[in-house]
């Protein structure tokens, strides 16, 4: 069997006097009236970009100014800005942001584990928006340190760590009544993702294992999105007992013993059925013998945002497609 889905006013002239007025009488009447409206400019404009100071995900207390020019870094914060109305205000995205489509219209910095703050720094953004796992290391401790503010979203793998996503998002952006539309969306998209998975039998789970690619063979382990999403739409990981990602053996592999094999689409049609199966390491496992391959199209398997319920409700319904 080869299961294949593709998700993919003021307005006042300064110096107007009374009529009775004369001479200097009427220049000290005027600069009063001048004064008035700079401090109505000065007032109107401060509030507009009146600091704010919002707590990121790193504990760190975060001076925000403005949020006009942001750099987004991972496709859940994309997402979510978007969601919130910001879409307009990012000046570039990281290269796996790709939904919505109007993200291919942005600049892009790269992966945003090799990120090069140079590159960033010459899009004169105000505000970066990054994913806790920005990297690599010496690059973050210097992005942590340049004059434009830089805020960091958790990385939590669960339905209320989007919601806390959305709420910080929302905080650093000013504008916090923005989230309450978009976290009572996905809280009802995650209960009714999970309403479906808990009618799958648990004699019928299937173990399934998601590989990032076929070069090194490298596995979503416990702790990682992909691992957790598997989790929820009733398949079982036999690697969740690993932490992040590892690469696996033929051995390791032939022990597991998957029904299943997961991959993201690599953008050129593939990986295809046969690709996989003819890797000399995926040969003889159960998922071979069944040709039990899902491709997903776009990231959904790389961290937990607004569309991750959708991932969770097909991937069950592709393992389990009689419930």
């Amino acid at each position: 069997m080869t299961l294949i889905v593709n998700f993919m006013g003021l307005k006042k002239e300064a110096g107007v006097t009374s009529g009775w007025c004369k001479g200097d009488d009427c220049l000290h009447r005027a600069i009063p009236a001048t004064l008035v409206l700079l401090l109505g400019v000065i007032l109107v404009f401060g509030q507009a970009y009146a600091q704010q100071t919002v707590t990121d995900a790193k504990g760190r207390a975060v001076a925000i100014e403005s949020a006009q020019r942001i750099i987004s870094l991972g496709p859940d914060v994309t997402e979510i800005l978007y969601a919130l109305g910001a879409g307009d205000r990012i000046v570039a995205v990281d290269r796996s942001s790709r939904f919505p489509p109007e993200t291919a219209s942005k600049a892009n910095v790269g992966y945003r584990r090799s990120l090069n703050p140079e590159g960033l720094v010459s899009l004169q953004p105000d505000l970066i928006v990054a994913a806790e796992d920005i990297g690599p290391p010496e690059a973050v401790d210097i992005i942590r340190n340049l004059p434009t503010p830089v805020f960091f979203v958790p990385e939590d793998n669960s339905a209320a760590g989007v919601v806390r996503k959305i709420d910080l998002i929302a905080a650093a952006l000013g504008r916090p009544e923005s989230a309450k539309a978009v976290t009572a969306r996905v809280t009802a998209d995650f209960a009714d993702a999970a309403d479906h998975t808990a009618r799958v039998s648990p004699a019928t789970r299937r173990k399934v294992v998601f590989l990032h690619g076929l070069a090194r063979l490298s596995a979503a382990g416990g702790g990682t999105p992909a691992g957790t999403i598997i989790e929820l739409a009733g398949g079982i990981n036999p690697l969740s007992a690993v932490n992040g990602y590892k690469q696996l053996s033929e051995e390791a592999l032939l022990t597991m013993a998957p029904d299943v094999i997961m991959m993201l689409a690599d953008g050129k049609g593939g990986p295809t059925v046969d690709e996989v199966f003819s890797t000399p390491a995926l040969k003889n496992i159960p998922a071979a013998k069944t040709r039990s391959l899902i491709v997903l199209e776009g990231p959904y398997m790389l961290g937990f945002g607004l569309r991750t319920a959708e991932a969770v409700r097909l991937l069950s319904r592709s393992l389990y497609p009689g419930n």
